[in-house]
């Protein structure tokens, strides 16, 4: 467990266990709302069941961050390209944030949590694959070194709202 102190509240940042699902799906939930992450229909806790359990904390894990013992974010590795073991050491980051807790340093502290975390994962790149149009997440990857690696311009539509995607890269080690 990870704990970092700021003057007035405290962020906890431990791994997720299947109780957490329903405050995680209520957060993703938020995001598929602004349409900030290109999910269309909003997600349950029996449509995200198998989803959580393929997670695993000694390859892939999920963490939630905590104030004042609530769920208030929650950030995941996923495998990149499943299945391609020259891949195994590249892993996916995603990160979310409860709207109502934006800029309390809550993103920050999974960043910064996940990428000490990839040294025990054996983990030597990650990956955020986000729209063109999330400056907020745009910006927290830059202030952890990520660097933009590709742009696909255009091809994703939120219901006739059309965006890009970026795929930022942070090289770990």
């Amino acid at each position: 467990m990870n704990t970092l102190k700021t003057k007035s509240q405290r962020i906890v940042v431990r791994y997720a266990n299947i109780t957490d699902l329903p405050k995680i799906i209520f957060i993703l939930n938020q995001a598929i709302d602004a349409q900030a992450n290109g999910i269309l229909i909003k997600e349950t806790v029996e449509s995200k069941l198998k989803w959580f359990h393929e997670f695993d904390i000694n390859t892939h894990p999920i963490y939630v961050a905590t104030l004042n013992k609530q769920i208030v974010g929650f950030c995941y590795l996923s495998p990149y390209r499943r299945g391609r073991q020259a891949m195994s050491k590249v892993a996916e980051i995603s990160y979310y944030v409860d709207y109502n807790h934006h800029l309390k340093q809550i993103g920050s502290t999974l960043m910064k949590y996940a990428i000490k975390d990839c040294k025990r994962l054996k983990k030597h790149s990650l990956l955020a694959i986000l729209l063109d149009n999330n400056t907020a997440s745009i910006s927290l990857l830059e202030n952890y070194n990520f660097k933009k690696w590709g742009h696909f311009p255009g091809i994703i539509d939120l219901n006739k709202k059309v965006c890009g995607q970026y795929v930022y890269g942070l090289k770990i080690g």
